[in-house]
């Protein structure tokens, strides 16, 4: 008996390696377990070359044990929003799903299903669930953030945003545009970019405000808010009018020269400096500066680009730097992200490829209304008025996965609305959203640390395989997203499409042309495809996916739609007398609402505050830590101030995603501002596909 007690409490320690999911980032993880509780999180030293994580990495941890987080299923029992729920088996909730989801498809048609998630490489058996319904209606978030970049690089050289990686390791002159690298993070890249800088890389940081990146950078300028494209029309103009560009690269690879130096000309420094408020000779210099460093020069596409009506041509002036300094597949540039095939590897299989092709017309234009634009990403801010509308057709239900549109997307006063009249809405997450409040049916998915999610390919100049693997058992009633989604399929009547029972059953399917097996992500946690880096001949060999096969300026794709490649540049909206343009942002501490309830991240900061200007704080009478309202079309949220230099006087800055109003979340319920409920009627289709967010602009006054 004392020999099996001695035995019994013998410590039992493992580490498995996995891929974070605190944020969109997904960094490479080592999960160190110790009898069956995670002990530790480390980053992929493998991958990442030490293991170092963020803060929210770290925090995953806490959630794993957060009280807070969703437990089991639930189905509503009282008004949408009320906030009453019963608890459900998942047999039942699975039948409520299906039953409803059968009923939608026989009355209005598979298309009247739309299902929208976070994007990024995790999305194949969300796109097969909702192919497989008949609905050609897979959307994701991209709509409030990154569509105009997404489809501005790909009217332009037919390659989304995340087609290339950065050569951080070897660049020698970056320009970043509100782009904060080492506050909104990836742990990887952010160091990365430090080493640069310790290297000697020189870089100009371009934004509205003062921030911890640009206290790292040679040149910052404060630009006016909405100004960024006419400071890169200038610089443009001096590269073209003093042929500072890659002629050869350009002789080689660019079409549409002809056009830009036209429509370039008028565009000068001296024309910028009026504006924007960066000097002209600041943008003469930078231009030279960039140039004398091509083609190992970033000029970096950014993240968050639902900018601004323009937002869509400031995002193609960023490109056409790129292409005029050459940078595409140089040392130090952008690097095309390699594939399996390009490995030599036949490619890891995908649910999608198997369903047949479903020939309706999508909700949201994109495809017939909005040619040059993305099914990939889609429209999701145009969900409200496809279903108040019924327009073209009747939405009847909308399946949300690790989305939270009333977060995300400008004015959730007027999505909900929309959503209100829906027959179905189901949320499918890890933790309470403001959808899933107003949902009927919230399915709770395990943990990235309770799940093994099926293998992605890795994408870049070194291709490789990764695994999200399972450390612990669920610490709740909740289940993997592979098994909700088979078990919804055999409900519905289309599981032939998902064939497996298990996970190790579907990667073996996944994995059988590859010549690899589970077993062999073991050692890392990844599968290496190649060791050295993949390099395109760049003078024969890059791949271009335009109708020409070239980087086209003068985009084929935009001028057989009817739309202008080259239009006249216009002034940015200005705010009225009295209000200021709201600019929002994130740190490393949070990713946005969504870890906001975390018991640590949330210990360290709470709520968010408002930078103000001094001036115009002073001329309302309001100090640092003064209670404020700031307002915009009748909605009205209360937050401290922050005063500061540091923003130009025209904007007012937060952190996005506070103010939480999930009364279950009781550590971040209420705390600062909710930045998004001021942006009425921003839920609309730039030329980008993005929302123009930041033309929001606010009254400012002083509470107490």
């Amino acid at each position: 008996m004392r020999r099996e007690e001695s035995k019994m409490s013998e410590t039992r320690s493992t580490s498995v390696y996995s891929v974070c999911a605190m944020c969109t980032v997904r960094c490479p993880i080592e999960v160190e377990v110790e009898n069956g509780m995670v002990k530790h999180l480390w980053g992929n030293p493998h991958l990442l070359g030490g293991r170092f994580l963020c803060p929210r990495g770290a925090a995953g941890k806490v959630f794993e044990n957060d009280s807070e987080r969703l437990q089991h299923p639930v189905i509503r029992d009282g008004n949408r929003g009320s906030g009453k729920w019963r608890k459900a088996t998942w047999d039942e909730a699975l039948d409520y799903v299906a039953e409803k989801l059968n009923q939608i498809r026989k009355s209005s048609g598979g298309e009247s299903i739309v299902l929208g998630d976070r994007g990024g490489p995790f999305t194949d058996m969300q796109k097969a669930f909702i192919k497989a319904l008949g609905s050609p209606n897979y959307v994701n978030h991209h709509g409030s953030c990154s569509n105009s970049v997404h489809n501005a690089h790909n009217a332009m050289a037919g390659h989304r945003r995340n087609t290339v990686a950065y050569d951080w390791k070897n660049c020698k002159y970056a320009v970043l545009y509100g782009r904060n690298i080492l506050e909104s993070i990836g742990t990887k890249e952010a160091k990365d970019f430090i080493d640069a800088l310790e290297r000697g890389m020189k870089f100009t940081h371009i934004d509205v405000r003062w921030n911890y990146t640009a206290a790292k950078a040679n040149r910052f300028h404060m630009i006016r808010p909405g100004t960024d494209y006419a400071f890169n029309l200038a610089l443009i103009q001096v590269l073209m009018s003093e042929r500072l560009y890659d002629a050869d690269f350009v002789e080689r690879w660019v079409l549409g020269m002809k056009e830009l130096a036209s429509f370039i000309e008028p565009y000068t420094p001296e024309w910028a400096e009026k504006e924007t408020g960066v000097p002209a000779k600041a943008i003469k210099t930078i231009a030279h500066e960039i140039a004398d460093a091509s083609p190992a020069v970033i000029l970096n596409q950014g993240w968050m680009t639902a900018w601004t009506e323009n937002d869509y041509y400031f995002r193609r002036s960023i490109y056409i730097l790129n292409a005029l300094l050459g940078v595409y597949e140089a040392k130090g540039g952008l690097l095309f992200n390699k594939s399996e095939a390009d490995a030599g590897y036949k490619p890891v299989r995908k649910l999608v490829t198997g369903i047949p092709k479903v020939e309706k017309k999508r909700f949201d234009g994109v495809g017939w209304k909005y040619k040059h634009l993305s099914p990939d990403y889609g429209l999701a801010q145009m969900l409200p008025h496809a279903i108040l509308n019924e327009d073209p057709y009747p939405v009847k239900a909308f399946i949300c996965y690790r989305y939270d549109p009333l977060s995300a997307l400008p004015d959730p006063e007027a999505f909900a609305e929309g959503l209100s009249k829906l027959d179905l809405l189901v949320t499918i997450d890890v933790n309470y959203s403001h959808t899933g409040w107003v949902s009927d049916v919230i399915l709770p998915e395990s943990t990235y640390l309770e799940r093994t999610d099926p293998v992605i390919a890795k994408g870049g100049p070194k291709p490789a395989l990764w695994l999200r693997r399972q450390a612990v058992e669920p610490k709740y009633d909740t289940k993997p997203k592979w098994w909700i989604f088979k078990q919804l399929a055999d409900r519905l009547g289309i599981g032939e499409y998902f064939p497996y029972t298990t996970i190790e059953e579907l990667i073996d399917w996944q994995l059988k042309d590859t010549g690899f097996r589970l077993n062999d992500f073991d050692q890392k946690g990844y599968i290496e495809l190649s060791r050295e880096q993949i390099l395109w001949d760049r003078k024969d060999g890059l791949k271009f996916k335009t109708k020409s096969g070239k980087i086209e300026l003068k985009s084929s794709m935009l001028e057989d739609n009817g739309i202008a490649s080259f239009p006249v540049y216009e002034n940015p909206k200005t705010p009225p007398e009295g209000h200021y343009r709201l600019v929002t942002g994130k740190i490393a501490l949070h990713t946005q609402g969504t870890s906001l309830n975390n018991l640590y991240l949330n210990e360290l900061q709470s709520e968010n505050t408002l930078w103000m200007n001094t001036a115009e704080a002073g001329k309302l009478g309001i100090k640092t830590g003064d209670l404020v309202e700031v307002s915009a079309e009748g909605v009205a949220q209360t937050v401290r101030a922050s005063v500061t230099d540091l923003i130009h006087p025209e904007a007012v800055y937060t952190l996005h995603g506070y103010g939480r109003e999930i009364p279950l979340q009781s550590r971040a319920y209420r705390k600062g501002m909710r930045d998004n409920t001021l942006m009425k009627g921003l839920l609309t289709v730039a030329v980008g596909g993005n929302c123009p967010v930041t033309d929001c602009f606010v009254r400012v006054r002083k509470v107490s």
